[in-house]
């Protein structure tokens, strides 16, 4: 018996629109099925998404902020009501864990939280009597239409990074979602619908490079916001830019984790294991080199480490236990492990080869790996991998650490263990990334604060959420204004000045 494989479409104008030609498999990573296909936008229903967000921009604009504020606040509701059916979608699309998609949407919605705050976060500024019966004030307002491009490895998440923040300023947005993964996009948009969300204010167009080519070029959008690898993310801010839009790109990551002789091993390993093999390594914030000050430091983090991996519980991420599911699909997940080999041609040891790994025959899965003797010259070093591929390095001092931390291109986060507070004030100081973690191994800050890296980690001016979010999703306006009982009709031809 044949069965219709279920099509996904866009989200515009308040409800789901199944048009358009072409479309795309949606896979089932830990089965490896097509479990659906995706539709994908051309520039005709990317210039229908634009022109319906463009039309809901005046009203939502000029709709008090509080009011703004109380719309995201119901979708925060509705979002933990479904926590478990979302999660249920993140896992059968992406392959992580259902706690991790949980924790993904809880994360995301910590900006939410955050963007409920608006009518504090938009408070201008006010000076009186700048002159002689002159005030002066300033306040923000919304830039207009705004689009975000999304990666597969948080569907939640990073989406949630960004438009809260844009529709609480007042912008209308068009969330571009990763094809592999996009039905959690569309569930956003019903319970943003559903939460009161004026039809046309948040909108999904589902699609590939061509429809991201046609937003980054469309004349009505304001503001691009983007989440992937460097490559991508170096064309859409140049593309962007050349279209004359405000643009934060943020790229790809090679985060280091530095242990000195004084850490806590067994606890730096629970936290190494987590953040190099949890969601399959598929983070821009993986933790994907340790860089061990000494030799005797590095042989006792292998020993641990391979005794963690042992015990490492592989499967689909709906399976009780399971602590690391599939990679996305199978092209990523091969490309993932011709690093193994790449790593041993170069002289790197293979410590643990996730490919002789037990994992289930069916999905896209590849066990835990471990290099060792990883060099700084080596593509396994200087390369995101973006899988589950751990490299130690091995430095005599901490200046070393630093100095191999400061000459790699990517800059997202670097950590250090050590109990010693001169050692981690010293290492905060002096390393070159744009998150830095002291005993915590995956830095990303909360929703109050901003997230991006630093040189070809992000691309922009403004850094992702909290109080850069609010700054990259409005324009400064400053007001001067004169008000008095006298009639001033003389004329002022020299610049005005204050005495």
């Amino acid at each position: 018996m044949q069965t219709t494989t279920r099509l996904l479409g866009h989200f515009i104008d308040g409800r789901e629109q199944r048009a358009g030609a072409r479309n795309a498999p949606v896979w089932n990573p830990a089965t490896g099925d097509i479990q659906a296909r995706v539709a994908l936008a051309d520039v005709f229903e990317v210039d229908e998404a634009v022109s319906t967000a463009r039309r809901a921009f005046k009203k939502w604009s000029q709709t008090p902020p509080h009011r703004r504020a109380a719309v995201l606040f119901a979708f925060r509701e509705l979002m933990f009501a479904n926590i478990d059916r979302l999660a249920s979608v993140i896992s059968s699309e992406h392959g992580k864990t259902l706690d991790d998609a949980k924790a993904e949407v809880a994360r995301g919605l910590d900006v939410v939280e955050f963007a409920c705050g608006i009518p504090q976060l938009l408070k201008g500024e006010f000076s009186a009597d700048v002159g002689r019966d002159i005030d002066s004030h300033a306040l923000r307002q919304p830039l207009g239409v705004c689009a975000g491009i999304t990666p597969f490895n948080f569907p939640a998440m990073v989406p949630m990074w960004m438009f809260p923040v844009a529709i609480a300023c007042g912008n209308t947005f068009i969330l571009k979602p990763s094809e592999r993964d996009p039905s959690l996009a569309l569930e956003m948009a019903a319970l943003l619908h559903e939460a009161g969300l004026p039809a046309g204010v948040f909108n999904v167009v589902n699609g590939d490079r061509e429809t991201v080519d046609a937003l980054l070029k469309h004349a009505d959008i304001a503001a691009i916001s983007f989440v992937g690898s460097t490559p991508v993310a170096q064309h859409v801010f140049t593309k962007a830019n050349e279209h004359g839009k405000r643009v934060q790109a943020l790229g790809g990551a090679k985060n280091h984790l530095v242990v000195m002789n004084d850490a806590d091993l067994d606890g730096a390993v629970e936290s190494i294991v987590g953040a190099a093999y949890g969601s399959a390594g598929e983070r821009c914030m993986a933790v994907s080199v340790v860089v061990a000050v000494g030799n005797d430091v590095a042989d006792k983090l292998i020993d641990r480490i391979t005794t963690r991996i042992a015990s490492l519980r592989i499967g689909a991420g709906d399976a009780p236990g399971v602590e690391m599911g599939p990679l996305i699909t199978r092209e990523h997940r091969d490309k993932v492990a011709s690093y193994i080999d790449i790593g041993k041609n170069e002289g790197a040891t293979v410590v643990v080869d996730g490919r002789k790994a037990n994992v289930p025959t069916r999905g896209f899965f590849l066990g835990a790996t471990l290099l060792d003797n990883v060099m700084p010259h080596m593509r396994v070093h200087r390369e995101e991998i973006f899988g589950p591929v751990l490299g130690i390095v091995r430095v005599n001092t901490l200046d070393e650490a630093l100095d191999l931390i400061s000459a790699h291109e990517f800059a997202n986060g670097a950590s250090i263990f050590t109990q010693n507070g001169s050692t981690a004030r010293y290492f905060e100081r002096n390393v070159a990334a744009g998150m830095v973690g002291i005993n915590v191994s995956i830095p990303v800050p909360m929703a109050f604060h901003s997230f991006g890296g630093w040189k070809h980690s992000l691309f922009g001016d403004y850094h992702i959420h909290g109080p850069e979010g609010v700054r990259f999703y409005t324009r400064l306006k400053t007001v001067t204004a004169r008000w008095t009982a006298a009639t001033d009709a003389s004329g002022h031809f020299a610049m005005p000045v204050h005495r």
